[in-house]
Formats: C-alpha cells, sequence, structure tokens
C-alpha cells in the first residue's frame, strides 16, 4: 500500500522528535505500509487548545481536529509527568509547567528545584501518554501506556527530550536519556500506548 493508494496518516504534531519517535515504533509493531506525516505539513490545522483534564480527552481533541482539517486519519497523543510527591503533577500541564509551552529545559529544571529536598525513597513518579486515532468520520479510539520509574537528582544523558533526562524507569540504573532509542521506545509510555492502538491503526484505515 502506497501514498497513492491513500494510507497517509497525519500524526498531529510539529515535534520531529515525536514524529521519529512515533515512525519507529509504528516500524516496529510491523506498521511499515502508512506514510505518517507531520501535522506542519498542512498549513490549515488551526491550533489546538489542549483544553481536557486528562491525557485521553486531549489527545482525543487534538486527533480529531486533525482529522477533521485534512480529511485524513489523525494520530494524537497527550503525555506528560507525574510525580508522586507533586500530587500527580505536572500531569496534562507536563509541557507548559513552567508557563511557557514546550521549554523542556525550564520544565525540567522547575520540577528538579520543586523536589530539592524530596528524599530518594519519595522521588517516584510515572510517564503516562494516551494515544488516539480518530478518522475523518469519526470513529475513535484511545489507548493508554505507562511507565513507572523514580526522578534523578540532575539531568543524565542528551537522548530523548522532555523529561527523559532525570527519568529513572523501575529496573534500570540509566536514565530514559541515556538509552538507545529502540531500549527507550521498548519501554516507554508512548511505545505501549502506540503499540496497543497499532491494530486499531490496521482496521480502521
Amino acid at each position: 500500500m502506497t501514498e497513492a493508494a491513500g494510507h497517509r496518516v497525519v500524526l498531529a504534531t510539529r515535534n520531529k522528535h515525536k514524529l521519529d519517535e512515533l515512525r519507529r515504533i509504528l516500524a516496529g509493531a510491523g506498521i511499515v505500509h502508512i506514510l505518517l506525516v507531520s501535522a506542519g505539513e498542512f498549513p490549515d490545522i488551526p491550533d489546538i487548545a489542549e483544553t481536557g483534564l486528562t491525557f485521553a480527552e486531549n489527545a482525543l481533541l487534538k486527533a480529531g481536529a486533525t482529522a477533521a482539517a485534512t480529511g485524513l486519519p489523525a494520530l494524537a497523543d497527550d503525555s506528560g509527568i507525574s510525580v508522586d510527591a507533586l500530587n500527580g503533577m505536572p500531569g496534562v500541564f507536563s509541557a507548559r509547567w513552567s508557563g511557557r509551552h514546550g521549554d523542556d529545559a525550564a520544565n525540567l529544571a522547575l520540577v528538579l528545584a520543586q523536589l530539592d529536598e524530596v528524599p530518594d525513597g519519595r522521588r517516584g513518579a510515572a510517564f503516562v501518554c494516551a494515544a488516539a486515532l480518530v478518522t475523518p468520520e469519526g470513529r475513535e479510539v484511545v489507548e493508554e501506556g505507562r511507565v513507572t520509574g523514580h526522578l534523578a537528582r540532575e539531568p543524565r544523558g542528551l537522548g530523548g527530550f522532555g523529561y527523559d533526562p532525570i527519568f529513572v524507569p523501575d529496573g534500570d540504573t540509566r536514565t530514559t536519556a541515556e538509552m538507545s532509542p529502540v531500549e527507550k521506545d521498548a519501554i516507554s509510555h508512548r511505545g505501549r500506548a502506540f503499540r496497543a492502538l497499532a491494530p486499531h491503526l490496521l482496521r480502521l484505515i
């Protein structure tokens, strides 16, 4: 199946890191016959306010608006970090925790500052991702992925993005920024969510 056959799917993000990551995840799940394209290729897609109170609500908002604007099936995720000592925050506010959307360095620095006096045994956290698929006809599917771990006291590693440099998954001593892309995809919240969504994607397109 080819782009000419109509099997383009739009990922509702302009974040190149997420696009590359999802292409790897879907290829690893055996989905190699779709062309995954960025929302950045469609200038008519409006800015989508993430007004939902849950990851699933925000993922559906983004995927639904993108499918409606492009006439193509759309994938979206909303993901973030839930920190035990912060009562589950930043949660859906992870990307704008410091007040400015997408400022990874500032967001990470703020979380570390907020946990500065929290002892090692109470630095538990989880990465959570809701992945949504919406077709132009309005069919919707959402799957969730989650990985638990704890937060390091300082950033380590050059890979990944967001909070990866301080998140250490359970059973490992490395942050997810110290892992190879393949290693990270195998255990990540986004990997788990989109692998669960993959069978639905095959059926719906």
